[in-house]
């Protein structure tokens, strides 16, 4: 049975405190360094690589990290995080945002609904809406094709998917990848939404609000400041904004939307860049792919 005790309280614990902490200026110098550097690599799809050998870490720590993981049940606590156990003790809650990753592990049903089959149903959706915008059939006010996206949101509707954007913009632009220049609006100092409004072409960006709630206070703001730039420019703001919501806010169904693309409580902010909270703006900019 996995138990939850404090990580501190491990006798691995105790003996990782006891390791000897890695030079890593003498270690990843000359030939010594490259070694270190092809050997603490781990390939990964689309011909990427996670690498390690900048951290403070060496055979022996590694062994204790490992030590460490089986002690902490690491491997079974994974498996039931996939097969839709309460996780998040706490709250008490499901947390399920491996479901938007992958198709790992068991369907999951929580709130008499199979959360696997709900999410992928979100990512057809939005799938099926970026690939009518990259060709034209869903367009703005005047016809046009859309050449920007712009994603509203906070915290985790903003952090996770502005740092993919940024880590994959010129990897997409050189791969033939990059569809669409994104841009985030976060601060609720109008001086940050304004400097992104000035940047770009409103008439021909489409916005995508993020909120689970559809009350965030911070990110309605925001929307207000677009939703009047928007309208100074003599366009009609739901032919340029989608939101991303639970299907119980009240953005849910509102006509002020081009369309409404869905998340629940189940996924954390900081973990839900994999859903339609990145989902959305990342397909925009890179395609759904």
């Amino acid at each position: 049975m996995v138990s939850w005790n404090n990580m501190d309280s491990l006798k691995s614990f105790d003996e990782l405190k006891k390791t000897t902490p890695v030079d890593l200026a003498k270690v990843m110098t000359g030939e010594n360094g490259a070694e270190r550097v092809k050997k603490y690599s781990v390939p990964m799809a689309e011909g990427m690589a996670y690498n390690y050998g900048a951290k403070a870490v060496d055979d022996t720590i590694l062994d204790k990290l490992a030590a460490f993981a089986d002690e902490a049940q690491l491997v079974d606590k994974f498996e039931e995080l996939y097969n839709g156990e309460v996780i998040n003790t706490g709250e008490k809650r499901l947390v399920l945002h491996q479901l938007c990753r992958g198709q790992l592990g068991n369907d999951v049903v929580a709130d008499g609904v199979n959360k696997r089959a709900f999410y992928t149903e979100q990512q057809a959706k939005i799938a099926d809406f970026v690939k009518k915008v990259h060709a034209g059939e869903i367009v703005n006010e005047k016809g046009e094709k859309f050449t920007t996206a712009v994603q509203i949101g906070i915290g985790g509707s903003d952090l996770g998917p502005r740092a993919i954007y940024i880590a994959l913009e010129n990897w997409a632009k050189k791969t033939g990848n990059f569809k669409m220049e994104a841009k985030f609006i976060s601060n609720v100092d109008p001086d940050d939404a304004a400097a992104v409004l000035n940047s770009v072409d409103v008439a021909h960006s489409i916005f995508v609000l993020v909120s689970k709630s559809g009350t965030t206070l911070e990110t309605l703001t925001n929307e207000s400041f677009v939703k009047d730039a928007l309208k100074k420019a003599g366009l009609d703001a739901s032919k340029h904004m989608i939101a991303v919501t639970s299907e119980t806010s009240p953005l849910a169904k509102s006509s002020d939307y081009l369309a409404a693309f869905f998340m629940d409580d189940y996924i954390g902010g900081r973990f839900s860049s994999s859903s339609a909270v990145g989902g959305a703006i990342l397909s925009l900019a890179f395609g759904p792919d």
